[in-house]
């Protein structure tokens, strides 16, 4: 099948070597252009400073921005970010029962928001239908999908979630196939967290660590996508 422009992504991240989940790879590409996006090309276009005025950043998109180079870049983004939030924190009118009600809702809708999170969800969702959708029509994927040696549980769960969408016989497939992925990640995993654990014990001490170095980390990441 001749492949398509939205799903040459999904499949580079699949035929990727590095054994990470697939899903993890795909976020991290859309996370690093979102993050170029808006220090260079989108900073100055008008519909994108008016949500970046109104939705700001969250903490971790912030502190990322700022480790970037164009630092007047998010200096601007800032100041015209910080006007709007000076609006939304003005307390009620005279007329207003409750003067602290409206700075506090725009306060905690501040704290939920953020541009580039929103932009990676929507495109986000997109690439984990597109996997479900190459998986149905191609058996070139299907077997790539079959050899992955990782899907982190939060991708997992979207996976499976977007697996409605499809018939059931391949719905069915898809489901077995991911959870020995699962599985069998999950397995190894348990046991580089125990051979972690055991090289504390000095009856291990000149034994080696084999894969169990990175073990925390990589579990981390499993549990949470992180």
């Amino acid at each position: 099948m001749r492949e398509k422009i939205y799903t040459i992504p999904v499949n580079e991240a699949f035929d990727d070597q590095s054994g990470k989940c697939p899903f993890c790879l795909l976020y991290e590409k859309l996370q690093e252009d979102e993050l170029t996006l808006i220090l260079g090309a989108s900073m100055m276009e008008p519909d994108v400073r008016i949500q970046t005025n109104e939705k700001g950043f969250c903490g971790k998109h912030f502190h990322m921005l700022r480790t970037r180079k164009n630092r007047l870049g998010l200096g601007l983004i800032m100041e015209s970010h910080l006007d709007e939030v000076k609006k939304a924190i003005k307390p009620g009118g005279f007329l207003a029962r409750d003067k602290s009600a409206a700075p506090k809702k725009n306060i905690e809708s501040l704290e939920k928001s953020c541009y580039i999170c929103d932009r990676i969800a929507f495109n986000f969702d997109n690439m984990i239908d597109t996997a479900a959708m190459l998986y149905e029509g191609e058996k070139e994927f299907r077997t790539k999908f079959a050899a992955q040696k990782c899907f982190c549980l939060p991708h997992y769960r979207k996976l499976l979630e977007a697996s409605v969408k499809m018939s059931k016989k391949y719905r069915e497939e898809m489901a077995e196939d991911a959870a020995k992925v699962v599985g069998a990640y999950l397995d190894k995993l348990k046991e580089d967290v125990s051979w972690f654990c055991k090289k504390f014990d000095y009856r291990y001490d000149k034994e080696p660590w084999y894969d169990a170095k990175d073990a925390i980390e990589r579990a981390i990441n499993f549990l949470t996508a992180e």
